[in-house]
């Protein structure tokens, strides 16, 4: 059996023994074995990818061509390089961190889990495909999900949230299919046939106007998950409304699909079509950058404060994939990695916080550094990490994106990559502003210095998100080496 069809595999076996299970106890410990074999695939699969490389200079490697349906050219496609890898690596943490952190979940355990996982095979097809019509069914596959997590198990208006995040995705989820089959339907431009393969639409030279027409459609289709200012308010709602592993995974895992689509699809297949656009939406990305950063200066609850800080730092991305060249998209796919991890840790750091003061407004608390010192140091060391601290892995990907972005001889480029590099200064100020209210200080409450402490299953949540953050501030350039050696083919179609 092929290396990347077995993440599709074993999620899907963890799934079907869940649904005989009985109990919380064998739901979460099923959980974890599968979550466990996942990630353990994802290690090896970094070590074989590095070993097949050596021997192997295709685009893609680890490829499998199967057939879906023949009348319309639809494949079952797969196949990985570098960008690929690193993702499904982040995917593998973040569940099984999503996993430990829902340790205690008592509400339907087993059919949370279940739900967890479905989302989890959306988001590792989505990173596997090569066919465009089979990355959009993953796609799907991994929205669906969130209306129930939310709508289930979710807290606060938790309804309006879960349709309202539902309907925003799957807006842009029609607008996408629109430029999907754009892209399908011009894809015998050179005299071949309608196909959906990437790498083969990458070697068609779509029409000018077709591309100007469906770039546009293709772009907004991915980036809405994204947090593409003005379609972002669908976050930050979902984001206060859902249960902390749902949270983690929301912002950690699901929303980088966005990033990636535009990175794979969009720019790749319609290389003329962002040229043609790409100022229109890097002042829609550099406007997110802001507008996050100064929204979450104005949150009190801890979860939109989050929230708006990942609008803020997936505008970042989108940004970068925007200048169009190396550097800059080098520090995109860093940047989704470094927020993947450093996001996930935040809503699990909050999930503890509130499950323990049953609060997460932070003018409510206050003196939690002397009280639960492990979690307070943790968040601390995440929030050095959101802004930028050198040593961790916020710096290396902003470094990357605002040195690419600053290669550009333009003055129009000039200038929205000094607006976007003041983001730094205002995320500093809400980061260090949480801190100070809600760790710093006297105890507010008398009831906080009664505290439970830090579980085993918490810690391991954590220290699984830390680990990495801090590993690729300190070591990030076999990380770097591997996403900008599979960068060389995409940027091509743009020289």
């Amino acid at each position: 059996m092929d290396i990347l069809s077995l993440f599709i595999i074993v999620p899907i076996l963890t799934i079907l023994a869940l649904v005989i299970t009985k109990g919380l106890k064998q739901a979460r410990v099923v959980s974890m074995i599968g979550s466990i074999v996942q990630l353990g695939m994802a290690i090896n699969l970094v070590f074989a990818y590095f070993s097949e490389r050596a021997i192997n200079n295709d685009i893609m490697v680890f490829t499998k061509d199967v057939v879906w349906y023949k009348q319309f050219n639809i494949h079952y496609n797969i196949g990985v390089d570098g960008i690929s890898v690193a993702l499904l690596l982040l995917t593998s943490i973040v569940v099984l961190a999503g996993v430990f952190i829902s340790w205690k979940m008592k509400d339907l355990p087993k059919e949370f889990f279940i739900s967890l996982i479905v989302l989890s095979i959306g988001v590792y097809g989505f990173f596997i495909s090569l066919d465009l019509f089979t990355m959009f069914v993953f796609f799907e596959i991994a929205v669906i999900p969130m209306y129930l997590l939310i709508g289930i198990w979710g807290s606060g208006p938790k309804e309006y949230s879960a349709m309202k995040l539902t309907l925003m995705l799957m807006g842009a989820s029609a607008i996408l299919l629109v430029g999907i089959l754009g892209i399908y339907f011009n894809s015998n431009a050179d005299g071949g046939a309608l196909t959906f393969n990437i790498l083969e639409i990458a070697q068609v030279n779509i029409p000018l106007e077709a591309q100007k027409l469906f770039f546009p459609l293709t772009f907004i289709g991915f980036a809405v998950i994204g947090a593409l200012f003005p379609f972002h308010t669908w976050s930050p709602d979902g984001h206060a409304s859902a249960p902390t592993a749902v949270s983690m995974l929301h912002a950690g895992v699901l929303m980088k699909l966005g990033g990636y689509g535009v990175f794979r699809v969009a720019m790749y297949l319609l290389p003329q079509g962002a040229l043609d656009w790409s100022w229109f939406f890097i002042i829609l990305s550099a406007v997110g950058v802001i507008y996050g950063a100064f929204a979450a200066i104005k949150q009190t609850d801890l979860k939109y404060i989050n929230a708006y800080s990942s609008v803020s730092h997936l505008g970042l991305v989108l940004f970068a994939l925007l200048m169009l060249n190396k550097t800059a998209w080098n520090g995109a796919i860093l940047q989704s990695l470094s927020h993947g991890f450093m996001t996930a840790l935040f809503f699990a750091l909050i999930g503890m916080i509130y499950g323990r003061t049953h609060t997460r407004d932070i003018t409510k608390l206050g003196g939690l550094l002397k009280v639960i010192p492990f979690i307070s140091v943790i968040y601390v060391i995440a929030g050095l990490a959101s802004l930028g601290l050198p040593g961790f892995s916020g710096f290396v990907a902003e470094m990357n994106i605002f040195v690419g972005a600053f290669q550009h001889d333009d003055m129009f480029y000039r200038v929205v990559t000094i607006i976007s590099v003041s983001a730094i200064v205002v995320t500093a100020v809400y980061i260090l502003r949480v801190v100070g209210i809600m760790l710093m200080g006297p105890v507010k409450n008398e009831a906080y210095l009664k505290l439970e402490q830090v579980t085993w299953y918490e810690k391991s949540g954590i220290l699984l998100l830390l680990i990495p953050i801090v590993g690729m501030g300190v070591a990030p350039l076999w990380l770097s080496d591997m996403i900008l050696e599979s960068l060389h083919p995409f940027i091509q179609g743009l020289l």
